[in-house]
Parts: structure tokens; C-alpha cells; sequence
């Protein structure tokens, strides 16, 4: 049974892993089918200021402090932690670190980097728009669920 200040650090670590998993999921479900709805300019304007807006301080802190978190948990599960549980730990670990930050480092930063470089009104902004849409849709459903996961795998690891 996990106790001490390791039942604290896997308790953080469902909790920003599972409020990442809700950011995520309500892009995937709503935020995005919302902007695809919009005239390419008035999508592609929308999104970069969201993209913006999400490296603000108390999203970041969710984000990146729940990577530092699963880090963590790796590095103690396996330093430290008996044999048994220790699959699960570094399972959920490895989830939302590969998952969902590694994911979002390679597959949506770039994509929203290169959203960022087109003038929303643009010829090629419009036909670039529908697939960044469709691309990133589907890379933020992989972190949603990653993330989602590893939220589970994390609560499993304290029953």
C-alpha cells in the first residue's frame, strides 16, 4: 500500500493527469467541431489565441507540473518501490509523460506553430485550415485518452 508522501505525489499525479484529460477531452469534443464550424479566417484567428492563452501560468502549472509529477512517480517507483505495484506506477507514468506531454511536444506544438506563421485570411490558411483541424483533432484525442489513462492507472496504484 502506498502511504507517506508517495501516496501524496501518485495523488497529485491523478489529479493533474485526470484535469489534463478534461482540457483535452473538451477540445476533442466540442472546442474544436466549434471552430471547424467557423469561416477558416475566424477559426485559424480563434485558435491561435487559444494557443496563446494556454501557456498562461495556471494552465502551464496543470501541464507541465503534472509531467514533474509522473517523472517523479518514475523515478521513485523505481528507485524505491517494492516489485509489487510497480508496473502500474511507471505504466501511468510513462502514459501521460509519452502520452500526452511527449505527444503534444511533437504532434500539436508543431501544428500549432505552423498555424501561428499564416495570415487567417490567406489563400493558403484556408486550405491548410481543414487539415490542421483534422490532424490535431486526432492528435489531441491520443493525449485525451493517454491522459485519461494514466489518471486511472494512478488511482488503481492507490487501491
Amino acid at each position: 500500500m502506498i502511504d507517506g508522501p508517495y501516496y501524496v505525489l501518485v495523488l497529485l499525479g491523478v489529479l493533474g493527469t485526470g484535469l489534463v484529460a478534461g482540457v483535452f477531452c473538451g477540445f476533442s469534443t466540442f472546442v474544436m467541431r466549434g471552430l471547424a464550424s467557423l469561416p477558416p479566417a475566424q477559426g485559424i484567428a480563434a485558435m491561435n489565441a487559444i494557443n496563446r492563452s494556454a501557456l498562461a501560468p495556471a494552465f502551464m502549472l496543470v501541464f507541465a507540473g503534472s509531467a514533474v509529477v509522473s517523472a517523479m512517480i518514475a523515478v521513485v517507483t523505481f528507485v524505491v518501490w517494492p516489485d509489487e505495484g510497480k508496473v502500474v506506477l511507471l505504466l501511468g507514468s510513462a502514459l501521460y509523460l509519452f502520452g500526452s506531454y511527449g505527444l503534444t511536444v511533437v504532434a500539436n506544438v508543431p501544428r500549432n506553430e505552423a498555424l501561428a506563421k499564416l495570415e487567417p485570411g490567406a489563400p493558403e490558411a484556408a486550405s491548410y485550415w481543414p487539415v490542421y483541424v483534422r490532424e490535431w483533432t486526432f492528435w489531441n484525442h491520443l493525449r485525451t485518452l493517454a491522459s485519461a489513462a494514466a489518471a486511472l492507472v494512478f488511482v488503481l496504484a492507490l487501491s
